[in-house]
């Protein structure tokens, strides 16, 4: 059974809890990521989350994800396949670490688009951003236990944020 749905006020300590993850693995993929990026609402400064680090990491070149793979399971990553979600491979976290997920995107992901768009977007729309947290405690409330329904219910703002972004909105 999941974990209830929890919205927390943001957290200074995020961007400093990314840090601490993002080291070991630029350490380990060396020149294999072109770049490893804090996406998710815990990367918008002042905005409400669920307590989870998101974490991307675009390959420069699609052809050493097995290689990165290998690399992150020395970490104690276990990857997980793409998860039905085209253009991006999701790795379960170690045991022990702050609670994060970590995905790996090919070059050219739109996935990995989006994410960045998303996040950009509401770092530089603060409104926006306000209107994103209060939608998600609204509905954290309604659906505490129900994930799937409860980021269904996000959708259509989450696609409104992407058309603004110039984005194709599926997230």
């Amino acid at each position: 059974m999941n974990s209830p749905i929890v919205i927390q006020n943001y957290d200074p300590l995020w961007p400093q809890r990314f840090q601490t993850l993002r080291s070991p693995i630029a350490a380990v993929l060396g020149g294999l990521a072109a770049a490893i990026e804090h996406v998710g609402s815990t990367a918008v400064p002042g905005l409400a989350a669920k307590p989870v680090i998101d974490i991307d990491i675009l390959l420069i070149s699609a052809s050493d994800l097995s290689l990165v793979i290998h690399r992150l399971a020395s970490l104690g990553y276990e990857h997980r396949g793409d998860l039905g979600i085209a253009g991006r491979e999701s790795f379960l976290a170690p045991p022990g670490d702050f609670l994060h997920h970590l995905y790996v995107c090919p070059p050219g992901s739109e996935e990995y688009r989006r994410h960045i768009a998303f996040r950009d977007y509401l770092r530089s729309h603060p409104e926006d951003a306000d209107t994103y947290a209060t939608l998600k405690r609204r509905l954290a409330d309604k659906f505490r236990a129900d994930r799937e329904a409860y980021n269904q219910a996000k959708s259509a703002f989450v696609g409104e944020i992407l058309r603004r972004a110039g984005q194709h909105p599926t997230l």
